[in-house]
């Protein structure tokens, strides 16, 4: 699975909204679902994942996988840490040039995040990601988009 061709680390830290994903089974109830990322002085990126379950009233759940950048000349494909020693694939294979949309994929082409700085995402951005999506290979039938907001 082909990625993008150079992700500068600093622009790309900060607030993900997942606003489309084919969940794994952790996400299946998530509402509220948002990424972070901080840039560990090592190099590492520390991951915080958070959602409310089963609702947007849901008590609010935390994930905090380590991310491993292991291309440095694209910066664009990691290994994501949430138990050790397993760093599960995370590929970047689609980000605009404003850093405000995301698409982060697997080559297994089993799970798949559509990511926003905002969790307003058009119809219209909803319909060319799916696109895209499915461009790379993936069975769009199983993409959810993910309720935001307050319960």
């Amino acid at each position: 699975m082909e990625t993008v061709p150079y992700v500068d680390l600093e622009r790309f830290m900060g607030d993900w909204y997942v606003v489309a994903n084919i969940p794994t089974f952790v996400e299946k109830k998530a509402y509220n679902p948002l990424e972070r990322y901080d840039l560990n002085q090592d190099g590492t990126v520390a991951t915080t994942f958070t959602f409310n379950e089963g609702g947007l009233d849901g008590p609010l759940k935390t994930y905090r996988p380590k991310g491993f950048v292991l291309d440095r000349e694209t910066n664009a494909r990691w290994g994501m840490q949430f138990l050790w020693p397993i760093k599960g694939d995370f590929r970047i294979v689609y980000l605009d040039d404003d850093y405000q949309t995301t698409v982060i994929g697997r080559a297994k082409r089993d799970y798949v995040w559509v990511m926003s700085r905002t969790p307003d995402f058009s119809d219209t951005e909803f319909a060319r990601m799916k696109a895209f999506v499915e461009s790379i290979g993936y069975d769009v039938n199983k993409l959810q988009r993910p309720k935001h907001g307050t319960g």
